[in-house]
C-alpha cells in the first residue's frame, strides 16, 4: 500500500505499464500539437526573434519560480533586470532560472540529447550550489496550505541514479513510437517523481520540458511559457501528482500537461503576437517622427528589456553616451519611453513592452 511518508524506492521505470495513447489522450496530444506547431510557425517568420525569446524566457522565469513561492512583483523584476546590482532575492532566483534555461539549450545544442548530466548542470545554475543528486534522506513533497507530506521519494542513492538513466533512455531512444508530447508529460511526472535533488527539482524539471521539445523540433527556441499554465492549476498538479503514486492514474496526468501544452501555446503566441507588433508600431513611429535618430538596432535595443539604461545604447554600439542620452530623451516625447529615477541612475521605462508583459 502506498505511504506518503515511507520512501518510495520501488518508483516503477518508464515507460508506464499501462496505455499512452487512449482514444482521449491521442486526441487531446493532436490539439495540442496544432497549437505548438502554430507558434513555432509564427515565431520562425519573426525578423526579431531574439527579443521575443529573451521576454519569454524572462516571463517564464517569474512564473516558473513563482510556482516555488519565490514571488517577485513584474516592475521589481524588470528594474533589477536593468540595474545589475542591488538586486533583492527574489529578482536573483528569478534570473538564475533564466540563466539555467539558457545554459541548458548550450549544453543540448553541444551534445545533442538530453542527459542526466545536463540535469545536473542546470539544477546547479537554479540553486548555485553543487550538491548534485540526493546522498541523505529527508526530502519530501508537502501540501503548501497544510504541511500534510504528499508524497516521500527514493532516498537511495544509486536506485535515484539508475532512475534517471531510465528516464534519459526514455527521453533520447525513439523506438517506442509515442508522440513527442506525451513522452514529455509521462517524463515529466516520472522527473518530479525521482525528485534527484535537495531543492530545484521543479525548476529543472520545467526547463527540462522545454528542451525536450527543442530536441525533437517542436519548437526551434524556449519560447514556449507553460508555468502561467501551471500556476492556474496549481492544486490540480497535486492532486494528480499524489493519485499517480497512489492509483498509477497516468491517463489524468498526461491529459493534464497536454492541455497546460494546448492552452500556453495560444497564450504564448499571443503574447509573441503582441510584442512583435508594439516592436513594428514602434520603428514606424520613430520612422516618421525621428527619421534621423531611427535604425532598426536601436529599436532593438529599447525592446531588450524592459528597463534600460543610456549604457544600453553605448554598449549596443548604437552611439556616444551623450547622443545616446540625446535619443533616448527624444523617445520619450514620442511616449514610448518613460524616464524613471533610482537613486542617481535614471531607467528609461518602455511602456508598450511593459504594458503587454504586464498583462501577459
Amino acid at each position: 500500500m502506498f505511504d506518503p511518508k515511507t520512501a518510495f524506492n520501488e518508483l516503477p521505470k518508464l515507460p508506464p505499464a499501462v496505455d499512452l495513447e487512449s482514444k482521449v489522450i491521442l486526441k487531446a496530444d493532436a490539439r495540442a500539437g496544432a497549437a505548438l506547431a502554430e507558434l513555432k510557425g509564427f515565431s520562425e517568420l519573426l525578423p526579431d526573434k531574439q527579443l521575443l525569446i529573451d521576454s519569454i524566457v524572462l516571463q517564464e522565469a517569474k512564473g516558473s519560480s513563482e510556482i516555488e513561492n519565490i514571488v517577485t512583483t513584474n516592475d521589481e523584476l524588470f528594474k533589477g533586470l536593468a540595474m545589475e546590482e542591488n538586486q533583492s532575492p527574489q529578482v536573483k532566483e528569478v534570473l538564475n532560472y533564466r540563466r539555467a534555461l539558457w545554459e541548458g539549450v548550450r549544453l543540448l545544442e553541444e551534445m545533442g540529447l538530453l542527459t542526466t548530466n545536463i540535469m545536473v548542470k542546470i539544477q546547479e545554475q537554479i540553486e548555485h550550489n553543487r550538491a548534485g543528486i540526493r546522498k541523505l534522506p529527508g526530502t519530501n513533497l508537502k501540501n503548501e496550505s497544510t504541511g500534510e507530506i504528499i508524497y516521500t521519494p527514493p532516498d537511495n542513492e544509486s536506485i535515484i541514479r539508475d532512475l534517471l538513466a531510465n528516464l534519459e533512455q526514455f527521453l533520447n531512444v525513439d523506438d517506442d513510437g509515442l508522440s513527442p508530447l506525451i513522452k514529455m508529460a509521462a517524463a515529466h511526472f516520472q522527473f518530479e517523481s525521482i525528485h534527484p535533488f535537495y531543492n530545484g527539482n521543479g525548476r529543472t524539471g520545467r526547463i527540462i520540458n522545454v528542451l525536450y521539445l527543442t530536441m525533437k523540433g517542436l519548437l526551434d527556441s524556449p519560447i514556449l511559457y507553460m508555468s502561467k499554465g501551471i500556476i492556474r492549476r496549481k492544486s490540480d498538479y497535486y492532486r494528480l501528482f499524489r493519485e499517480l503514486r497512489k492509483n498509477n492514474n497516468w491517463e489524468e496526468c498526461i491529459l493534464y500537461v497536454l492541455s497546460i501544452v494546448e492552452e500556453t501555446s495560444k497564450g504564448t503566441l499571443a503574447l509573441v503576437r503582441q510584442i512583435s507588433e508594439s516592436i513594428e508600431n514602434t520603428a514606424e513611429l520613430l520612422k516618421k517622427k525621428s527619421p534621423k535618430i531611427y535604425t532598426r538596432e536601436l529599436v532593438e535595443i529599447i525592446f531588450k528589456k524592459p528597463y534600460i539604461r543610456i549604457n544600453d545604447l553605448v554598449a549596443g554600439k548604437i552611439a556616444s553616451r551623450n547622443i545616446a542620452s540625446n535619443y533616448l530623451k527624444r523617445i520619450v516625447t514620442l511616449k514610448v519611453l518613460k524616464p524613471v529615477k533610482i537613486g542617481r541612475d535614471v531607467l528609461y521605462e518602455n511602456i508598450p513592452l511593459k504594458n503587454v508583459l504586464k498583462n501577459a
